[in-house]
């Protein structure tokens, strides 16, 4: 049986619209319902920043204090969590002194870095926003496909910003025509080595994620094939990561001037793609229904968090935002059987208490207003839990 990381404990101050709350989270499945801006996704976003990251709205670090007449206040959030380790507390939020850095603490410590964060806590999520995943542009899917990957190599992030650091550099030599040719080459070389150590992770996840997804893990919830659409991911199933070194560098300082006038990369990994499609029907993703794209995504979540549990060891922490909407009835029930089955704490958000009926008795809800958040006397802590 594959251990979960539960969070036992949440504490906000000042965060968002929540001058204070606090939960004591007792199950696995935990329904959080409310009306809309009561705050609901507010307490998820609180959540996915105690891990690494921006949480699950990527949002600023300005936007997440509680506005008060003199403007936004210093915010805390808080967790305490039960895992593989043992139990811990961990905490993040800004100085009392309202300065404009985050800072995180383990047991009272500061912690060093992002990593270290990443070795104890793994969240994967899925918003409304998200819904638009299949018709937004490319940097909405690159995103989540990084996010994919960071969940299971904590060090992914420092190659994607290093890369995109060498880039942004170079894009303002070149904007200023500053065609300084050893600093160009220093920085198409970085650009070339993060770019190649970037792709690699993606079409390391890609090629797990599709074989966690044939062997069924998504259950009634049609399976989907992911694939990169990226020129250096097509080049390294052909060539070693040196010689694809050696191709990007060359590529990089033969397109200087072409990237000049465009003022980017026209060429590299920073272009890749994630493509999904429906399996069974051997559909893309756009083409298909609302609801299928809904369901594919789900899939897709279930099986990247069957591979963190395989992985890291412990199931990761679900974040399910308005999850209910635009499935029907019978993968509403399928979604819920798969979630009282798995070993991950999930958490799901909605307007209407009676969407989560076939939950009673296994989750536990809280309800939020204007108000504050308090239990749901309709879902009380299981007997089990």
């Amino acid at each position: 049986m594959i251990p979960s990381l539960r969070l036992t404990r949440l504490l906000l101050q000042d965060f968002r619209n929540h001058a204070r709350a606090e939960l004591r989270l007792e199950a696995g499945v935990v329904v959080i319902a409310g009306e809309n801006g009561s705050g609901k996704t507010n307490l998820l976003e609180a959540i996915s920043l105690l891990g690494p990251g921006r949480g699950l709205r990527g949002a600023k670090l300005a936007e997440f204090g509680r506005i008060g007449p003199e403007g936004p206040h210093p915010w805390a959030v808080s967790g305490r969590f039960e895992g593989p380790v043992g139990t811990f507390d961990l905490g993040t939020g800004t100085t009392a002194d309202g300065g404009d850095k985050r800072s995180f603490r383990l047991d009272g410590n500061p912690v060093q870095t992002q990593a270290e964060l990443g070795a104890l806590v793994a969240a994967v999520w899925l918003t409304p926003q998200m819904d638009r995943l299949f018709t937004e542009a490319a940097s909405g899917r690159r995103a989540f496909l990084d996010r994919l990957v960071w969940a299971l190599d904590p060090y992914h992030a420092r190659e994607v910003a290093a890369y995109g650091t060498a880039m942004t550099q170079r894009n303002r030599l070149l904007g200023d025509n500053r065609g300084d040719r050893a600093w160009l080459d220093g920085l198409e070389d970085a650009m070339a080595r993060h770019g190649v150590a970037l792709t690699a992770a993606r079409r390391a996840l890609i090629a797990r994620l599709n074989a966690v997804l044939a062997g069924g893990v998504a259950g009634a919830f049609p399976a989907a094939l992911a694939a990169l659409d990226c020129s250096t991911a097509a080049a390294l199933q052909a060539r070693s990561a040196l010689e694809v070194e050696d191709g990007l560098r060359e590529t990089l300082a033969a397109n200087r001037g072409r990237d000049a006038g465009a003022g980017m990369a026209v060429e590299g990994p920073h272009r890749c793609d994630l493509r999904l499609s429906h399996l069974p029907k051997g559909v893309p993703a756009e083409l298909c229904s609302t609801g299928e794209q809904k369901a594919l995504l789900i899939s897709t979540v279930l099986a990247h968090a069957a591979l963190i549990a395989g992985t890291r060891g412990f199931a990761p922490l679900l974040l399910l935002d308005e999850i209910a909407a635009h499935l029907d009835a019978r993968r509403r029930d399928a979604l819920f059987e798969a979630l009282a089955a798995l070993p991950a704490q999930s958490f799901l958000t909605g307007t209407e208490p009676g969407t989560f009926a076939p939950l009673r008795g296994i989750a536990q809800g809280f309800s939020v207003s204007p108000g504050g958040v308090v239990p749901d006397p309709a879902f009380p802590v299981p007997l089990a839990a």
